[in-house]
């Protein structure tokens, strides 16, 4: 679990980083990797599930609807919220038991340090997706890659299923997180320009 944390820590961190370096005239764009998402309709997805979703996790509660329905985007000090709402959700995760037993119910119940591989996985990929769609790099150590793509190898055919994530892009060569953003269906090379 300590390593796992440690991973979890570094991409959140890197993702209010990323989220401080988005100015409000990007926020207005269209272009992403994601191809069905605008630049504000990315960030309130990531903004909502690896953080709020990420605590949320961590203690066993539902997210609440108001926060489901909520533009994150329109406070002003909406990266600087965001960095304090990471905080906080890493922080439940720094409690052992939150990484214990399942989370959810009946057949939607996961492993606890399953979920949270997931949510290290969905901050760093649409991490990237907003560094590049605002001309930033997402930029994580060789072990937080390792991890993250180890996770994406036992998701990925689930999440073809469920649309999540698209065919694999052919990187010849390509290891760690090139590897992983591949994989997950983006290309490493995605610039919105």
């Amino acid at each position: 679990m300590k390593t796992e944390h440690a991973h979890m820590t570094e991409c959140a961190a890197e993702a209010a980083r990323v989220a401080r370096g988005v100015s409000a005239r990007q926020l207005e764009a269209t272009a992403t990797p994601c191809a069905d998402w605008d630049v504000r309709t990315l960030i309130n997805h990531w903004v909502l599930y690896t953080s709020h979703g990420m605590e949320h996790r961590a203690l066993r509660t539902e997210l609440p609807e108001a926060l489901v329905a909520r533009d994150f985007t329109t406070d002003a000090d909406w990266a600087e919220r965001y960095a304090a709402q990471l905080d906080r959700a890493v922080a439940a995760w720094s409690d052992p038991s939150a990484w214990e037993g399942t989370i959810g119910e009946g057949e939607s119940a996961s492993p606890a340090a399953g979920t949270a591989a997931m949510l290290v996985e969905e901050i760093a990929l649409h991490g990237w997706d907003v560094a590049r769609a605002t001309g930033q790099e997402f930029r994580v150590s060789d072990g937080a890659a390792a991890y993250v793509l180890d996770n994406v190898e036992k998701t990925a055919a689930l999440y073809r299923q469920y649309e999540g994530f698209t065919d694999e892009v052919a990187v010849p060569g390509a290891t760690g997180f090139t590897r992983a953003l591949a994989l997950s269906g983006r290309d490493p090379q995605w610039s919105a320009s």
